[in-house]
């Protein structure tokens, strides 16, 4: 990391090294797995900070166990699902993107185990700041765009949930990109109504909210351009009374200018942007490689001018 990142490096939060007596309360074992603590749960899976069952009681939990939900045991799609990101997580390694380093998938009960991050999601940054500063902003998505594209051309496989929950940063600034639960090849019908969360919604290019099209590695590109939009402006590019009215504006309406929300971005990262968003998924850049390498050069330029 150069000096001017350290400059701007997010700021590491107290509450990160805060002890916390709960991670001493054991919930329960799943295989060789010693689970500490519940951290996260949805309507597919809960998510557990864990140890390996055989380690020392005071030992750091270090892990994140991933497990299904009971309820969903006897469904070949989440089992399918849970199965696929195993898979993937194994086979991609990439320092931007959450490896999966065992998994239980065979059998109930399923789960997969990532390293724990140290660091908090995009989502809850934006939470509390809603803008992050632009070179900041370039940073974070050149390094998404960079595990988009390990994914796509060593896994050849679609991300397809793209968005500021899903990313972690790090107190140094360091991006990662986690939850492969909806990974799927490109074509492969996934429509948006399987979703369990509303928040995705935001995000989905238009090809993946109609069984007409079939969404592409370019539909990780236009939900990397929502979130880009989201962190420099502040705002998303649409928002909607509801779904149907959300997924018409992804489908038919031209997202407000960029700069005319965050006036002082320069116009070169306005139209990266902008082509990300492109309805027409032929008319957004090829591909994540080509998105990374343009905010490789934004990036330098926006660290130069913030020095």
């Amino acid at each position: 990391m150069t000096t001017a990142e350290r400059s701007l490096a997010i700021p590491r939060p107290a509450s990160l090294h805060a002890p916390a007596p709960a991670d001493r309360q054991l919930v329960g074992r799943i295989g060789p797995w010693q689970l500490v603590k519940l951290i996260n749960e949805s309507e597919l899976a809960r998510v557990y900070l864990a140890r390996p069952a055989d380690a020392a009681g005071e030992s750091a939990a270090a892990y994140v166990v991933k497990v299904l939900r009971k309820e969903w045991w006897r469904d070949p799609h989440a089992i399918e699902m849970q199965r696929r990101a195993a898979w993937v997580g194994r086979k991609v390694s990439h320092p931007h993107l959450l490896p999966v380093l065992s998994a239980g998938v065979d059998q109930p009960p399923f789960y997969t185990v990532s390293p724990k991050l140290e660091g908090r999601s995009l989502a809850s940054l934006l939470e509390q700041q809603r803008r992050i500063p632009l070179a900041i902003a370039l940073w974070i998505g050149r390094q998404v765009a960079e595990a988009l594209d390990a994914l796509h051309t060593t896994a050849r496989m679609i991300h397809s949930d793209v968005k500021p929950a899903n990313i972690v940063v790090a107190p140094d600034g360091h991006a990662t990109l986690v939850d492969l639960g909806f990974v799927h090849t490109p074509g492969e019908s996934r429509h948006w109504s399987t979703r369990p969360v509303y928040g995705t919604l935001n995000y989905l290019a238009p090809e993946a909210l109609t069984s007409s099209l079939a969404a592409s590695p370019q539909s990780d590109i236009y939900s990397l351009g929502v979130t880009l939009y989201e962190i420099i402006t502040g705002g998303l590019p649409f928002t909607g009374r509801d779904a149907e009215h959300l997924l018409r504006q992804h489908r038919e309406a031209k997202p407000p200018c960029l700069r005319m929300r965050q006036p002082e971005t320069p116009k070169a990262v306005a139209s990266l942007v902008h082509r990300m968003l492109a309805k027409d998924p032929l008319r957004r850049p090829e591909s994540a490689a080509d998105v990374a390498e343009e905010l490789v050069r934004l990036e330098i330029e926006s660290f130069s001018a913030a020095a």
